[in-house]
């Protein structure tokens, strides 16, 4: 088969959720800090970056849907 020209690729209109990208990020390093202080300034950053992210991207999904 032959193809005569490019895919035309569909417009995406940025979503709030992309829109707020930055700012989720900058909400995931603070709780991040957040639970690297109460631990006692000890290492573990992957796993406090998880936890954090884990917790605002599940609220961030409840107030979506909701």
């Amino acid at each position: 088969m032959k193809q005569t020209g490019p895919i035309a690729m569909p417009h995406r209109t940025p979503t709030k959720a992309t829109k707020s990208t930055p700012n989720l990020q900058e909400q995931i390093r603070l709780r991040a800090y957040g639970l690297f202080e109460q631990r006692g300034r000890e290492g573990h950053e992957v796993e406090d970056w998880l936890q954090a992210e884990s917790e605002l991207t599940q609220q961030k999904t409840k107030t979506i849907v909701t």
